[in-house]
């Protein structure tokens, strides 16, 4: 489970909860980007909070994690680490990122091409400041 192949090959495990796949995946994952796919969003919640990587996301694709779909402009690194800063650095250089993405089976792929089916659009919700504030993890508190 610790080997990144690089192709189309995976490794799968079956678990039996979702505190088994989060021990699972927090020993073997590379911190990156790990996803759930499952209508249940208390175990989708646990999961999301509970998983040690830059991205964590809820049934869509894998794929998103990338600095452009996430409005960086051009991405021009990758860093699983949690302090990468090097140097002299202010504050905003001590920050790290959780991102957390929800969809309803979206693909990367929707948003590619010459006519994509969706665009992405990159703005602030209102209303939200915090992952305790995104309408999905709120009902997941109240289910």
């Amino acid at each position: 489970f610790d080997t990144e192949f690089l192709c189309h090959t995976m490794a799968v495990r079956a678990v039996s909860s979702v505190d088994e796949a989060v021990e699972h995946i927090n020993s073997h994952s590379s911190g990156h980007t790990d996803a759930i796919v499952t209508e249940d969003m208390a175990v989708a919640e646990t999961f999301l909070r509970r998983i040690d990587s830059a991205g964590v996301y809820h049934n869509c694709s894998t794929r998103f994690a990338d600095g452009f779909r996430y409005g960086f402009g051009a991405e021009v690194g990758i860093s699983t680490n949690r302090i990468h800063a090097r140097g002299p650095v202010g504050l905003e250089g001590l920050v790290i990122h959780k991102y957390r993405l929800y969809g309803q089976g979206h693909t990367a792929g929707d948003f590619a091409g010459q006519s994509p089916k969706r665009r992405f659009i990159h703005k602030a919700i209102p209303g939200v400041s915090n992952a305790e504030e995104i309408p999905q993890a709120k009902a997941a508190k109240t289910a």
